[in-house]
């Protein structure tokens, strides 16, 4: 089996730089991204097993990223975890009306964060809020 590709989306230098670190720590293959042009252009050259998408990027809205990927049949079945500081009451709900598969809030627990990315790339069923 080889390696999973997780495609980390993230505006902030900081936060793209942790989750990548975590990642590979964990020993995955990493990519990243700072905004959905960028995403979209990654996606076309390397389709990832997980798609781990900040929901406030610079040059669209992270929700409209998420529909249009499960809009599209060669994207749909991608996995979308959003990975938001909204965390606001509904947050959780347009996120998965947006169509992505799960929702981790920021700040990460870096402690779990792992085991979280290996439940999804598992096939944990979608829908589903992870902490």
């Amino acid at each position: 089996m080889s390696t999973p590709y997780i495609l980390v989306v993230d505006d902030n230098p900081a936060n793209l730089k942790l989750v990548a670190y975590l990642l590979k720590l964990g020993g995955y293959d990493v990519g990243g991204a700072t905004d959905a042009r960028e995403t979209k252009r990654m996606i076309a050259a390397r389709r990832p097993d997980l798609l781990l998408l900040d929901l406030q990027l610079p040059d669209a809205d992270g929700l409209e990223l998420a529909r249009q990927l499960k809009s599209d049949p060669a994207t749909e079945d991608i996995v979308v975890v959003a990975v938001t500081a909204r965390a606001m009451k509904g947050d959780r709900n347009r996120a998965l009306a947006a169509g992505c598969d799960g929702y981790v809030s920021k700040p990460i627990d870096t402690n779990t964060f792992l085991d979280v990315v290996g439940e999804f790339l598992d096939c944990v069923s979608p829908r589903q809020e992870m902490r």
